[in-house]
């Protein structure tokens, strides 16, 4: 008997990731969901954490937010994969002329567009149910992010700022953890929503640094086209206001000296970045858009040291 073949991995994942360990017939799926690519899961889970770890220093901290942080973690690994399945069914025609995402499951035929709908329309069911464990008002504001997703994909056939969609969609989640932890929506949130936004057009025009070349022959819009070799000026703006945000969101919930202290590993990181980014070395530019995961993280310090020093 002749086994399955396992099915070929996308340049960007790691070659000895754990989706290539799992059953061949569910490979693709995985892969669909970009499994074996966490990050994606993490750009889209840590704002989320912004929003908790805000309300919690502004007052709201109780054990349940614990409890909050878990199931939004679930919601962002489902939503991250609904997203991904969302964008390959409409962009299939696109990718398979893309050297790096050709292999992805659609284009390559490892996947129907009718299977892909119908594991999307599952991850969708399992975010949903995330959602209704919140409070009316959260569940409210995380419906209205539909919009957002749903028009996400087409948003670089007609703009070179589909970055900027991108940063109102992923960072959501900010808006959302707030709103479970307090019932609602103060000033505060959405300074951190709004630094979000700034984050994603930084980390998300090294991503398409990648795919420049393929983009311009296609005609497929982005920010690194707009930007080209003045990229790392746009960047250094990006994240200042990042960090700018982050800081107007302290000055609104009062926060003390510790929170403006907490952000100066995050820009030592952001130097850091733009300093050794090389925009024409796609494993370069790779490797520094997954590092913001951990820019992200060091963010999530300032709130976190406001909510300690205002235990103390």
């Amino acid at each position: 008997m002749t086994s399955t073949p396992a099915s070929p991995s996308t340049p960007d994942a790691a070659p000895d990731n754990w989706v290539g360990a799992m059953p061949t017939v569910i490979q693709p799926y995985l892969r669909l969901a970009r499994a074996d690519r966490p990050i994606g899961t993490w750009l889209l889970y840590i704002p989320c954490l912004w929003g908790l770890g805000l309300a919690a220093a502004n007052g709201f901290a109780r054990l349940e937010l614990i409890w909050f942080a878990a199931l939004m973690g679930v919601g962002a690994l489902a939503m991250r994969g609904a997203g991904c399945a969302y964008n390959d069914i409409v962009d299939r025609d696109f990718d398979a002329k893309v050297e790096r995402t050709a292999l992805r499951p659609i284009p390559s035929g490892q996947v129907t567009v009718r299977q892909a709908s119908i594991f999307l329309g599952a991850l969708c069911l399992i975010g949903l149910g995330v959602l209704l464990q919140f409070n009316r008002f959260a569940i409210l504001v995380g419906l209205a992010s539909l919009g957002l997703v749903a028009a996400y994909p087409f948003m670089k056939r007609i703009t070179y700022w589909p970055q900027a969609w991108l940063g109102l969609t992923f960072n959501w989640g900010a808006l959302v953890g707030y709103a479970a932890a307090t019932g609602g929506l103060m000033s505060a949130a959405f300074a951190i929503y709004a630094a979000g936004i700034c984050w994603t057009l930084g980390y998300d025009t090294i991503y398409a640094h990648q795919d420049k070349d393929d983009d311009a022959l296609i005609g497929v819009k982005s920010t690194a086209l707009k930007f080209g070799p003045a990229t790392k000026k746009w960047l250094a703006g990006f994240y200042f206001l990042t960090l700018a945000g982050f800081a107007a969101a302290g000055s609104l919930i009062d926060a003390s000296a510790f929170f403006y202290a907490a952000l100066i590993p995050a820009a030592a990181h952001f130097v850091w970045q733009i300093r050794t980014l090389d925009i024409d070395d796609p494993h370069n530019c790779l490797k520094r858009f997954k590092s913001n995961r951990d820019a992200g993280l060091l963010l999530l310090l300032a709130p976190i040291c406001e909510l300690v020093t205002r235990f103390m």
